[in-house]
């Protein structure tokens, strides 16, 4: 490793400490003591075991990053595992093997570890890792040797570092790396220089991370001619000798340009004997050169257009017109599907949604997954495909359902999704049995975490995305019982400074959908909001928005949450199986809900507003006016039915597939209140 042998080791708290414990002189270890500790017998030291004999063993290592979790929450063990971009997969499993061993020496009953090796990390804990970027601890290791030119080194540094940093975050979901190198100040010095981040995370994040990094030279690396930041989410190293070999796939930097040949004596001149021998001889030298120019002209302009070409390969689905552009990096092979869900066998299957079925998988690593197998003989079939797998896989949010992959064979349209072990919401909120597991406290949480779900599409993610069809079965829950808002196929992606679109072609289920875009066409983050609202009255109510009875009378759920809301009632709207919890909280969702199904478009807040209002009791509530479609006759009505299905997985149906007359429905004037 050259001048690398001289690395000293500088820690966040900037103390030196020996490397002569660790086999890698450049192991770096942090046993987090926050997290609590474990016994030899306990529960969460067999899960560890296991955890590491199936990263011990596995044989799937995407790109170099593996992400394994063992048990179920308390005891549950999350690990990460990430290899440097240019390791095989030999080295790459003997690395964590080392790193493992290393762990288990100075870690011994620590729940949360990290250790940096030479070629790879590893990051274990029984906090959730997968999708969160951190930042910290921090290792920094430096080279004692200074550039003999420090402005002129951090002039070509800075430059280079950028670059990488903005090629690495754009990667794709399997791999977040880029090297490089540059020239220095002096002719014959090349800085060479790599960056990576866990490839889960989101490119803003992995930005972030590498953007933090870069600034942390300048404290602790600044004029050395080598140096390495290691983060949990991400790190980079700098050195005048090249340490990393080339990637097939990953274009590296042309080396820098020869230097220029030497200037060569004149040619002599003519014998003076008028048999031109000399300036035969000068042409012929001129003509060489100028066909040994031209090749390497050519040559050179081939290599740049190869270089240019496959820097425009994208790493992950993007959108051009209306093609799908298949990518490796996430697209399985149907092979691999098949043996994974066994066929397609129906004891795996999960559920029928309206565009196909969904079935529980297992991949070649063990992990679970959810397949959804899109319909043949469905007439939106490849438009939902599309749009779930453009979209969806752009997209990084703790309450958002994961899109790991997809197959595209022959007539297969497959969506491969991590598994969500307790089904949907209406598995649980509409049956009369298993809704009392949902006290109080786990429906505030399924409740908050489907608005920042929102909030996030709306306004915090890359894009901006109109869900269209938010509803009790698109939403799942996890083993901890965290929601997770999923089926995107009717999903819409507006502008970026816009926040609303126009249709013909209505989508979506009736009774989650906001009047202006049922009748018109018209949706919204704020049509979102309405559905949303309609959601969160199901939730504390325990009822159908369709219709449900009380005593001799049919309600639906809006009419019958406003006549309460009114008459000053508003307890009857509650969940009978609601003993205990805050009573004020339940109201305060109610007053919520009430505001977001308001018939004025601008009456009704933003998901930020709802965020805001759900995590604070001190600001104040604006009185809602009438929900829209208010029935002022319900014990005569017929409301149609949930077109939810009862599988536990998401499944989305249009409206064109389901006949609903609005002139069935009494649709009141709404009536201004006082704000």
């Amino acid at each position: 490793m050259g001048s690398s042998a001289l690395f000293l080791i500088l820690f966040s708290s900037v103390f030196l400490v020996s490397l002569s414990s660790a086999a890698d002189i450049y192991f770096q270890s942090d046993c987090v003591d926050n997290n609590g500790n474990f016994t030899a017998n306990s529960t969460y030291r067999t899960n560890l075991n296991l955890l590491f004999s199936q990263l011990s063993t596995t044989t799937d290592f995407n790109y170099g990053f593996y992400n394994l979790s063992v048990g179920r929450s308390p005891d549950r063990v999350n690990a990460i595992g990430l290899c440097r971009g240019d390791q095989k997969k030999d080295a790459c499993r003997s690395c964590l093997n080392d790193t493992i061993s290393e762990l288990e020496r100075l870690c011994p009953k620590y729940k949360e570890a990290i250790g940096w090796s030479e070629f790879c990390t590893l990051h274990y804990s029984s906090q959730q890792l997968f999708g969160s970027m951190e930042s910290d601890p921090t290792r920094i290791l430096y080279n004692v040797n200074n550039a003999s030119d420090v402005g002129g080194f951090n002039r070509a540094l800075g430059p280079l570092l950028t670059n990488l940093s903005s090629r690495a975050a754009g990667g794709g979901s399997l791999l977040k790396y880029a090297a490089g190198n540059t020239t220095g100040p002096g002719f014959f010095l090349t800085i060479y220089a790599l960056e990576q981040c866990t490839p889960e995370i989101s490119q803003k994040d992995c930005s972030d991370c590498l953007t933090a990094a870069i600034g942390k030279i300048d404290s602790y690396c600044n004029g050395r001619i080598g140096c390495r930041i290691l983060q949990p989410s991400c790190n980079l190293r700098y050195e005048t000798e090249q340490f990393f070999a080339a990637v097939e796939g990953i274009p590296q930097p042309p080396p820098p340009p020869p230097p220029p040949p030497l200037s060569l004596p004149s040619p002599p001149e003519g014998n003076g004997n008028g048999n031109g021998n000399g300036n035969r001889s000068n042409k012929t030298r001129m003509i060489i050169i100028v066909i040994v120019a031209s090749v390497f002209g050519l040559l050179s302009l081939v290599l740049c257009i190869w270089i240019c070409l496959k820097l425009r390969k994208p790493r992950e689905i993007v959108e051009k017109g209306d093609e799908l552009i298949k990518t490796e990096s996430l697209q399985y092979d149907l092979a691999t599907i098949r043996a994974a869900t066994y066929n397609f066998c129906d004891e795996n299957k999960l559920g029928q949604g309206g565009f196909g079925a969904v079935y529980k998988g297992k991949l070649p690593n063990g992990q679970e997954v959810a397949v959804k197998r899109l319909s043949s003989a469905s007439g939106q079939g490849d438009l939902e495909f599309k749009n779930e797998v453009l979209l969806v896989a752009k997209l990084q949010h703790r309450n958002l359902v994961r899109l790991l992959g997809f197959c595209l064979e022959g007539d297969e349209r497959l969506l491969i999704y991590e598994f969500v072990p307790n089904t949907s919401l209406n598995h649980f909120i509409f049956d009369p049995i298993k809704r009392a597991q949902l006290n109080w406290e786990i429906r505030y949480k399924i409740i908050e975490g489907i608005a920042r779900g929102l909030l996030y599409l709306h306004e915090d993610s890359r894009l901006r995305i109109i869900h269209r069809d938010l509803k009790a079965s698109n939403i799942l829950l996890d083993e901890d019982m965290n929601p997770k808002i999923a089926d995107f196929g009717m999903a819409r992606l507006v502008v970026r400074d816009e926040t609303h679109g126009d249709t013909s072609r209505i989508v979506g289920t009736y009774g989650y959908m906001a009047p202006e875009y049922a009748m018109h066409g018209q949706f919204s983050i704020k049509s979102d909001a309405f559905s949303f609202g309609v959601l969160l009255l199901e939730i504390v109510s325990g009822q159908k928005n369709s219709c449900f009875r009380i005593g001799e009378n049919i309600e639906d759920l809006l009419s019958y949450a406003w006549k309460n809301w009114k008459e000053g009632t508003v307890l009857n709207l509650l969940d009978p199986t609601l003993k205990n919890g805050s009573t004020a909280e339940m109201m305060r969702c109610i007053h919520i809900g009430l505001l977001c199904v308001q018939e004025n478009v601008a009456h009704r807040p933003t998901m930020a507003s709802v965020v805001l209002m759900l995590s604070s009791n001190s600001i104040s509530l604006l009185v809602p006016s009438q929900p829209a479609f208010f029935l002022h006759n319900t014990s005569t009505t017929d409301m149609p039915s949930s077109f939810g299905n009862n599988s536990g997985v998401s499944d989305t149906k249009s409206s064109e597939d389901q006949s609903v007359p609005f002139s069935n429905n009494d649709v009141s004037i709404t009536e201004l209140y006082p704000r």
